[in-house]
């Protein structure tokens, strides 16, 4: 497995001064954010495109996925990472959500990544069934599954707590009815264990499906925070042996949004934090 650094926790800083500071913290990739201020795809020009090889090649750093579940271009005032989800009430808005995405893919493969991802539905609305909402979510979901088998660009589903796929067996659920080989899972490390899925439990289980991984701690409340690995009741052991198990050769990308103050000392300090758990795997 390989270690990359969200560039999400960057959001005080350009693109260009993102990645080069995640590389100079020793980390092979990055998760790129499509997104305000780094690679917002409605508004990216090709210049710009170019800018982000070039300074990625400059940098010796690889893109490990595109994240394509944030939103804060769109500055909705509920939640800007949920909103425009895929199921609200308002198809007009709900297709921002499937536009966006397509553009997310379309920019994954100019660039190279391997794949994106993009959030469990969203949340559920005051009487919405799952069902009705699953039904929802595969209508506005299925172009964008289309588009990403032409790409051969995976589409990613993470689970997350507070929406309409908020655990593994949801997830299997809508994935079942999809049934292409293009979607897979962004296993969030943090988000099984908010859901009491201890990760280490479930990681061989849904290995067949996961594509990438989301890694970062959490209080032992269980509370959606996202902590530097180590500071919390993560059993980062189990969970690193596990993937190792696996076979996984891919990417697994620590997460640390809320550190946008201080994102170089977060990485810094997870990036030695993980490798040591890995060195003393025998």
């Amino acid at each position: 497995m390989q270690l990359s650094y969200s560039s999400n926790a960057y959001l005080n800083f350009s693109v260009e001064e993102t990645i080069a500071r995640i590389a100079s913290l020793g980390y092979g990739g990055l998760e790129l954010l499509a997104d305000v201020p780094h690679a917002w795809p409605a508004g990216l020009l090709e210049e710009q495109k170019q800018a982000i090889r070039d300074c990625l090649e400059r940098h010796k750093l690889k893109i490990a996925n595109v994240n394509a579940f944030m939103m804060n271009a769109v500055a909705d005032p509920r939640q800007p990472y949920w909103h425009p989800s895929w199921i609200e009430p308002d198809p007009n808005y709900r297709a921002i959500r499937r536009e966006h995405t397509q553009r997310v893919l379309k920019l994954a493969k100019e660039l190279g990544a391997p794949s994106i991802q993009t959030s469990g539905g969203g949340p559920l609305g005051k009487g919405q069934s799952w069902n009705s909402a699953a039904k929802i979510f595969y209508d506005e979901f299925m172009p964008c599954v289309e588009t990403a088998e032409k790409l051969n660009v995976s589409l990613l589903i993470e689970p997350e707590p507070g929406l309409m796929i908020e655990t593994f067996q949801q997830y299997m659920e809508f994935a079942g009815r999809v049934d292409s080989p293009a979607v897979g899972l962004n296993f969030d490390i943090g988000h099984a264990y908010c859901m009491g899925q201890n990760p280490q439990e479930w990681i061989a289980r849904m290995a067949p499906h996961t594509r990438h991984y989301h890694i970062e701690d959490i209080a032992a409340t269980r509370e959606h925070v996202h902590l530097i690995p180590g500071r919390g009741a993560i059993d980062f052991p189990a969970v690193l042996r596990e993937i190792k198990r696996t076979g996984y050769q891919g990417w697994v990308t620590v997460e640390l949004y809320p550190y946008i103050n201080d994102p170089d000392e977060a990485g810094r300090q997870s990036k030695e934090f993980l490798e040591k758990v890995m060195q003393n795997d025998p």
